[in-house]
């Protein structure tokens, strides 16, 4: 079957699809990459999505038409892709766009709930490209006492486990997020959570500093000096002390966490300051990689390589303050490239390979990544 994944990942700079063919066999799921796209979105698109992200106040009709818009941008780049690969899906696997997740069940008129939400209308997609769509894959594992994320462990643990030697595969996205797989793991020994921010913190400087998109290429954070004393304090916070299962997002490393950022560095003027505000934002995701891997995961057994994938690997300054952190740890980093999955087209083709399992009625979530109780079947479809 080939399956259409579509991701749009929390750094709210556009839209992958993936186009994947997907076959059982011999009670295991294999997957090919056929081929891949991205589609920035326009500034107005990206200033709307991240002034809905994580908002203490929104309007309900600019939500709703965010929803449909997005359902519609979704379809046309599915459509763009399978044009341009000259491949036409049978199946749509979509994330949708993060607007809030809280994984941890917190009180709420009188009753402790996790939420999530994840907008994009599913059924404009299945409208406009005539291909039923599977979404909303988070709210199945959180009704299961699960915190809704991460999901692509699943795909991680079809990749890259090895009868011989441990894997972590890391994908620095707008979050960090982390898969351990020991050698010979079974799914209920996988190991999988969020380390902390990704590209989120840098992108946040890098914008607000410097008026830019992201620190192209690392090339701000080298020309800065990493401040230790505030990176210190920073790793003292609680999330990074808290034991998985656990998830981030912009609920602790969004807007309030960037103002508080942004007073540390209040007493140094000039373009310096600025410098070392982006060096140490990229530190801070190195450092948080590695102390989660040494306190939460080299623990459960011996692991030889890490796999990275995500936007953070187009970043050579991140990757090489990374490669240096891993190999102190003792591991080899490489690149989901290597395995055959361009580390930009991964996370897409994730969603691809779990709407597949929908589509057969088979769980898909990992209690032991997610923390629910029990196995589920994932996201909700709709019919062209």
């Amino acid at each position: 079957m080939i399956v259409a994944g579509v991701m749009s990942g929390t750094s709210a700079d556009g839209i992958d699809v993936a186009l994947v063919r997907v076959a059982r066999s011999r009670g295991k799921t294999n997957l090919k990459l056929l081929g891949h796209s991205s589609f920035p979105y326009s500034a107005e698109v990206r200033k709307a999505v991240l002034k809905a992200m994580n908002a203490s106040q929104a309007s309900v009709a600019e939500l709703a038409r965010l929803n449909l818009l997005l359902g519609e941008l979704y379809a046309d780049a599915i459509l763009r892709t399978q044009a341009k690969f000259r491949t036409k899906a049978e199946l749509i696997g979509c994330h949708g766009q993060t607007l809030y997740h809280q994984g941890t069940p917190a009180r709420f008129l009188g009753k402790k709930i996790a939420v999530t939400w994840q907008t994009g209308e599913g059924a404009i997609i299945a409208a406009r490209t005539a291909i039923p769509v599977v979404a909303d894959f988070r709210p199945a594992d959180m009704a299961a006492g699960g915190k809704g994320a991460p999901l692509v462990p699943y795909l991680d643990y079809l990749l890259y486990r090895h009868a011989h030697f441990g894997r972590i595969a890391l994908n620095i996205g707008g979050i960090a997020n982390l898969t351990a797989i020991p050698s010979g793991a079974t799914c209920e020994e996988v190991i999988a959570f969020d380390t902390g921010p990704g590209n989120m913190v840098i992108d946040a400087m890098a914008e607000r500093l410097f008026g830019r998109a992201c620190d192209l290429n690392g090339e701000i954070a080298t020309s800065g000096r990493v401040n230790e004393t505030v990176l210190s304090g920073l790793l003292r916070r609680s999330f990074f002390r808290i034991k998985p299962p656990k998830t981030a997002g912009r609920e602790e490393f969004g807007r309030e966490f960037v103002r508080e950022y942004l007073k540390e560095f209040a007493a140094t003027r000039g373009e310096s300051r600025k410098r070392d505000a982006v060096a140490t934002a990229t530190a801070l995701t190195v450092r948080s990689i590695a102390w989660a891997i040494k306190r939460f995961v080299l623990a459960q057994g011996e692991f030889s390589e890490i796999v990275a994938s995500g936007g953070g690997t187009r970043n050579p300054t991140l990757m090489a303050w990374v490669a240096n952190e891993m190999r102190a740890l003792g591991l080899k980093l490489r690149t989901s490239d290597e395995f055959g999955i361009p580390s930009e087209a991964k996370e897409a083709a994730a969603f691809a390979v779990l709407a597949f399992e929908t589509w057969h009625r088979r769980p898909s979530n990992m209690p032991s990544a997610t923390g629910a109780r029990r196995l589920a079947v994932l996201g909700k479809i709709s019919y062209p």
